[in-house]
């Protein structure tokens, strides 16, 4: 076989474009079939990347930070045997750049391939070398001319870091800065920022949504709760529960409209969403038919999902599929907030802190433990009647626990 040339595969979720986070193997490395090559990051997770051939590692394609599209070379592993690879025109190693012919001079020194001859020239250096289709696109896209970039890599190789640069320094401050403040730092969004950012967008621009919310006396919960012990599940799971068990009586909160706008679409059961602060940012790993789970099936499910997603093990289809989505904030100090529904949900409920506060009972001031919900719905599918009482089943499971905690 000789050289082999490993593609980035489909990544499946319909992703077509994956970041480099990070090498694992080197150059010159021995690598067996299945053994992890890179970390790349897509718009649902960080994944390793397995080799599909065994060999020598002959050269890698993409630096550290690039973004990769499916398909593009990723890398090169030499089996041993004769022959030779189809290495994609200006990727690779210098003495590999190209497959095909390659002219010479009269002493038999190796000139650019024929096939590159479209590579920028620079009077001062020769060819510009970017092996990164990814970075002209880039450039192209930034206005920036790449003769002037001088690059900051040993090996005289223009990254993206490079074209970010020259495009800051040339664009200057947005026209909406003050005219005396500088600016100092663009950092290029990652590919969960790009992927939350469109999907909020769309929801915002075609979902005409409704917010209500209601403070919820959830003293016995809490109670109930502490008298559970050490094994007690958190107080995500439980609402969980309440949540699952008032959409068996609302489920169209947890369907979809259709792509034209003519069907509201109802399911058999409930993939439920739960958001998860992670250091890539907010991402939402989905339970699927979560009505079927206990309370005590819903914890485990949700803490291994969290712990998951903080350390970006998740598969992409473990952050795909939701059709409700339950936000728990209140663990950042916050009492509400008016979310975006995460489209294509037509709903979710958001759960702030529960603190204690002055409230009135049986005319009387006296501390409780209250908690705000704030449910946000498509406003296409149902009125607001339809989710006030939703949001009214989960409030009386809140408010009068025990009862319900009898018969589940």
């Amino acid at each position: 076989m000789g050289v082999n040339v490993f593609r980035l595969p489909d990544l499946g979720e319909g992703l077509t474009e994956a970041a480099l986070v990070r090498w694992i193997v080197e150059v010159g490395d021995t690598v067996a079939v299945d053994q992890a090559i890179a970390e790349v990051e897509t718009a649902k997770s960080i994944v390793e990347v397995p080799s599909p051939y065994a060999g020598t590692v002959s050269a890698r394609h993409g630096e550290e930070g690039e973004v990769l599209a499916v398909g593009a070379p990723l890398l090169e592993v030499d089996d041993g045997a004769t022959g030779s690879g189809n290495v994609l025109i200006g990727y690779g190693t210098k003495e590999r750049q190209a497959s095909g012919r390659t002219r010479r001079r009269a002493n038999g020194a190796a000139l650019v391939p024929a096939a590159a001859s479209a590579e920028p020239m620079s009077a001062s250096s020769g060819p510009v070398a970017v092996r990164s289709p990814i970075v002209r696109r880039l450039a192209r896209s930034s206005g920036v001319d790449l003769l002037t970039i001088e690059p900051t890599a040993p090996d005289g190789v223009i990254r993206r870091s490079d074209v970010l640069k020259a495009a800051a320094d040339t664009t200057g401050p947005p026209e909406s800065a003050p005219a005396e403040l500088q600016v100092v730092r663009r950092e290029p969004m990652g590919m969960l920022r790009k992927a939350v950012s469109e999907r909020l967008t769309r929801s915002r621009t075609e979902i005409p949504e409704a917010t209500i919310w209601v403070d919820v006396d959830a003293t016995a919960l809490w109670e109930l709760r502490q008298a559970m012990g050490d094994s007690r599940p958190s107080f995500t799971a439980i609402i969980s529960k309440f949540v699952l068990i008032a959409l068996g009586e609302y489920p169209v909160l947890a369907g979809r409209l259709s792509a034209d706008g003519s069907e509201i679409v109802e399911f058999d059961g409930v993939n439920l969403g739960v958001a998860v602060n992670t250091p890539r940012g907010l991402m939402v790993p989905v339970l699927r038919h979560a009505e079927r789970d206990s309370i005590a099936a819903l914890d485990t499910g949700i803490r291994r999902l969290a712990d998951d997603a903080r350390e970006g093990r998740l598969a992409p289809a473990e952050l795909s599929g939701s059709t409700f989505t339950l936000n728990n904030y209140g663990g950042f100090g916050v009492d509400g907030s008016a979310g975006i529904i995460n489209y294509p949900e037509v709903a979710m409920l958001g759960v702030g802190r529960m603190i204690e506060r002055p409230w009135v009972v049986g005319g009387a001031i006296v501390p409780r433990r209250i908690v705000q919900l704030a449910m946000v719905f498509d406003h296409r599918v149902c009125d607001g009647g339809y989710a006030a009482g939703f949001l009214r089943s989960v409030v009386d499971a809140m408010e009068s626990p025990a009862s319900l905690f009898s018969r589940i």
